[in-house]
C-alpha cells in the first residue's frame, strides 16, 4: 500500500514543478528576449537482484523503474518576435546568438538584447549598467550612433564629418542548452564559466543584429494554457491514486479478525 503513496506522492510533485515552469513562462510572456522553459519527464532506471531468479544467479540484476527525472530546457533556439521600437538605442538579436556583457567580478553574462545606455566613463551597455564586452567607449561629442547588422558600431559627431567606426559588437552562441544558466533580469551565463564560440554577426549562423527593434519573448499564451491543462489532468489523476490508496487502507484498519 506504500508503494500506492509513493507513486502519487511522485506524480504530484513533477506535475507541480511542470506548473510553475509554465507559470514562470507566463510571467514572463512580455520580458523582452525571454526564452520560455519546458520540462521533459524521463523515467530512473535502478539495476536491483530480480527475486525471480534462482539462488544459482543471484547476481544477475533487472532494471526496475526507481522514480522520473526532470530535465529543465530553455528554448534558446526559438526565435521571438522583433518589435520595431524606432528607438536609436534599442538592439536585438535576430537569430541564436547571445550579446556578451562584463557582470560583476569579471563575469560574462549572455543577453538578447534591448535598450542600450552609455555609462558615465563613456562605456556602451545595457540599460541596466553592464559594459559590453566588446568595451565601445562613444565620444562625448556624438550626436548618434548606428548599429550594423554586423555589429559595427558608428558614432556621428556634431561636426557632420564621417561617421566613426568604434567597435564591433560580436555574438555568442550556445550549442548545448543544458550548459546556460538563466538569471534575473533577461540575462544568462554559461555553467562552469565554460569558454564563449564568439563569432561575428552574420557568421556561421550567428544572426544578425537589429538597430531600432527589441525581441519580444518567445512564449505562446494559448500554447502555455494547453499544456497547463495537460498538467493538471495529470496532477489530478495522481491525486486520484492517493485518494484510492488512503480509502483502502482506511478499508484495511478497519477490517477484523
Amino acid at each position: 500500500m506504500s508503494d500506492a503513496y509513493q507513486i502519487g506522492a511522485i506524480g504530484l510533485r513533477t506535475q507541480q514543478q511542470a506548473l510553475d515552469a509554465i507559470a514562470n513562462n507566463i510571467a514572463n510572456i512580455n520580458t523582452s528576449g525571454f526564452k520560455r522553459s519546458e520540462v521533459r519527464f524521463a523515467d530512473v532506471v535502478a539495476s536491483r537482484p530480480d527475486a525471480a531468479l534462482s539462488p544459482a544467479d543471484l547476481q544477475s540484476t533487472a532494471p526496475t523503474l526507481s522514480g522520473v527525472a526532470i530535465d529543465l530546457q530553455f528554448m534558446l533556439n526559438d526565435q521571438g518576435e522583433l518589435q520595431r521600437t524606432g528607438v536609436t538605442m534599442d538592439v536585438a538579436v535576430d537569430g541564436p546568438g547571445f550579446i556578451e556583457l562584463m557582470g560583476p567580478d569579471g563575469r560574462t553574462l549572455l543577453w538578447r538584447g534591448g535598450r542600450l545606455a552609455i555609462g558615465d566613463d563613456g562605456v556602451l551597455g545595457s540599460a541596466a549598467g553592464f559594459a559590453l564586452k566588446a568595451n565601445i567607449t562613444v565620444p562625448d561629442d556624438t550626436t548618434s550612433l548606428s548599429i550594423g547588422t554586423d555589429g559595427m558600431v558608428r558614432a556621428q559627431g556634431a561636426d557632420g564629418t564621417a561617421p566613426i567606426d568604434l567597435g564591433q559588437i560580436r555574438l555568442v552562441r550556445v550549442a548545448d542548452p543544458a550548459g546556460i544558466v538563466r538569471l534575473d533580469g533577461g540575462l544568462y551565463q554559461l555553467a562552469d564559466d565554460a569558454p564563449p564560440d564568439e563569432q561575428a554577426p552574420g557568421e556561421d549562423g550567428a544572426g544578425q543584429l537589429v538597430q531600432g527593434a527589441v525581441e519580444r519573448s518567445n512564449v505562446q499564451l494559448t500554447e502555455e494554457m494547453v499544456r497547463m491543462m495537460l498538467i493538471q489532468r495529470a496532477y489530478a489523476a495522481n491525486a486520484q491514486i492517493v485518494q484510492a490508496a488512503d480509502q483502502l487502507m482506511g478499508i484495511a484498519n478497519t477490517l477484523r479478525r
